[in-house]
């Protein structure tokens, strides 16, 4: 199917919306998060358990359910992952308190998990090879516009209206999808679909889970025999998640795709840079609501020049990539998200917003839009067609791994705790600066290890570079049936 065609375009506009609103309610809840703890009560912990419980089980499912996709069909998973979303959207908008919350929270991850690897999957099967790039690049740009207006959009809801209807609006978005997608999508699945990987899934969702409980109880509770069982047994299971792959005949997470120094360099960069997103904007967003006394409509407000940055300079920046090749985009960005975080840590109680916030956000955003397409674009250049959609789920997920760690540690390692916004105003600064640091590794590894114009079917167009040899013949059974976003 052509890009240009109507139903291409339709392909993109509903895959990238359905993913989209999954993208959203992982930032939209920042915003909504001083609003829910005085409707709800709960301690800071609470907090991290509203964006940590999402992040948890969408993480821990994503491969499994483009496993699922490539079996059953991508567009059906795709819908039913949408309707599992919606349905877990109203529980959390109607939830009674914060335990209720939670529970909703996670059962949105699942719906997220079992859609979001269908939508590139299908843009992957769908749209023909020489617009795929183009395709993917489109949906890249429309998910991340939806990620940058979540706080925003969040704002505008819980001021207008309710916290509550930040969770709420995803119902009307999802039908719409629901709709457009059962019109004018095809259906799709793997000719041969492989043998699920239950154990892995279940290895990688429990252990997740046991240190997930630890990373953010242990503030709170210390070493009690409880976090330290809960820790250690995450720890054992995480390990034996890679046993388990290792030996797998079609393993969710093919291991042999991180021979390739270029992938496991873009994997390291995407968990350096997004932990920092992640756990950065998470307090950025508290300590302006908190410590600066700002609304949650001005709060959203604040960070908005990085959305205008992303839909500004995304197709000049994907140019760029297309003639220089990843690295030297991928190099210059998290160094320019660092020294963003850097002017971020002057941000305390009494500043203003042009001379103290917006340097630090427009430096952030610059140094964001340089880095989110070239990263999916030498991801998915380190590896064969035939393993695009195993790849791009490994970093799918990792990506999602990586806030999921960073909201569970930042704040303890910046020495912020439970008593509330004075200690977020004493440790606000550490915090920026930690994130800050991680940018900067990300950038480093991005030097060392992302070549600058090869990928694993030949050299760039207009970059003319020395190339490794493409991927090693024999080895992409391990990805049949792995298509996923």
């Amino acid at each position: 199917m052509a890009l240009a065609s109507a139903r291409g375009r339709w392909l993109i506009a509903t895959t990238a919306l359905g993913s989209g609103i999954v993208f959203l309610d992982g930032s939209v809840v920042n915003v909504a998060l001083p609003a829910i703890t005085d409707d709800l009560g709960g301690g800071f912990s609470t907090l991290q358990w509203v964006l940590d419980g999402y992040l948890l089980t969408l993480s821990a499912l994503l491969l499994l359910g483009g496993a699922l996709g490539d079996r059953y069909g991508r567009r059906r998973l795709f819908l039913v992952g949408l309707v599992v979303f919606s349905a877990a959207s109203v529980a959390c908008g109607a939830a009674p308190s914060a335990g209720v919350l939670v529970g909703a929270r996670l059962l949105q991850g699942v719906g997220g998990a079992l859609l979001v690897p269908g939508s590139l999957a299908l843009i992957d099967a769908v749209i023909r090879p020489v617009d795929r790039g183009r395709a993917i690049g489109a949906w890249a740009g429309l998910s991340g516009v939806s990620t940058a207006l979540g706080p925003l959009l969040g704002g505008w809801l819980i001021d207008a209206a309710s916290w509550r209807w930040v969770f709420l609006i995803n119902v009307p978005l999802a039908a719409a999808v629901v709709l457009a997608t059962a019109r004018h999508v095809p259906e799709s699945q793997a000719r041969n679909a492989s043998r699920l990987d239950v154990a892995g899934t279940i290895a990688v969702t429990t252990g997740l889970a046991g240190v997930t409980i630890a990373l953010i109880e242990v503030p709170t509770r210390g070493w009690t025999v409880f976090t330290t069982a809960t820790g250690a047994s995450g720890a054992v299971l995480l390990l034996a998640f890679v046993v388990i792959e290792h030996l797998h005949p079609t393993p969710l997470l093919p291991l042999s795709l991180f021979r390739s120094a270029q992938f496991t360099g873009a994997n390291l960069v995407t968990f350096a840079v997004y932990a920092a997103l992640s756990g950065g904007l998470f307090l950025l967003t508290l300590q302006l609501q908190l410590s600066l006394g700002y609304s949650a409509l001005a709060a959203g407000l604040a960070t908005l020049p990085i959305t205008v940055e992303i839909l500004l300079l995304s197709s000049w920046i994907g140019g760029v990539t297309q003639r220089t090749g990843p690295r030297i985009p991928m190099t210059l960005g998290p160094v320019l998200a660092a020294a963003g975080f850097v002017l971020m840590s002057h941000i305390s109680p009494g500043c203003s917003y042009l001379p103290n916030v917006l340097p630090g956000v427009l430096v952030f955003g610059l140094g964001l839009a340089f880095t989110v397409a070239p990263l999916t674009s030498a991801v998915l250049s380190a590896v064969s067609d035939e393993r695009a959609g195993a790849a791009s789920g490994a970093n799918n997920a990792i990506s999602r791994v990586a806030g999921l760690v960073a909201i569970a540690v930042l704040p303890g390692a910046a020495g912020i705790d439970v008593s509330g916004a004075d200690s977020l105003a004493q440790g606000f600064r550490s915090a920026m600066l930690i994130a800050a640091t991680a940018c900067l590794a990300g950038g480093l590894i991005a030097a060392l290890t992302i070549s600058r114009g090869c990928d694993a079917r030949g050299p760039v167009p207009g970059v003319q570079l020395a190339c490794r040899p493409p991927t090693e013949p024999g080895r992409d059974d391990e990805a049949a049936g792995l298509r996923q976003g």
